[in-house]
């Protein structure tokens, strides 16, 4: 049986906090119970920074890359 998908489209978040966060964790703990799983999609740097110092990068199945800055 193929497993079903949710897509969660994050574009229009535009000032995240650490709320915004815990409800994306509980929307792939419900994804996850029903047997499916959670896309996030467009995530901004804002979201995925939080996600990151939450630890929940690897929960959220999300991949952080950081650009260096300039310099280094």
């Amino acid at each position: 049986m193929a497993r079903r998908s949710v897509i969660c489209d994050c574009a229009q978040i535009r000032d995240p906090n650490l709320a915004t966060i815990d409800q994306l964790a509980r929307l792939e703990l419900a994804a996850r119970q029903l047997g499916c799983r959670l896309h996030l999609r467009h995530l901004n740097a804002a979201v995925l920074e939080l996600i990151e110092l939450a630890g929940l990068a690897d929960v959220l199945r999300v991949e952080v890359e950081w650009e260096p800055e300039k310099g280094e």
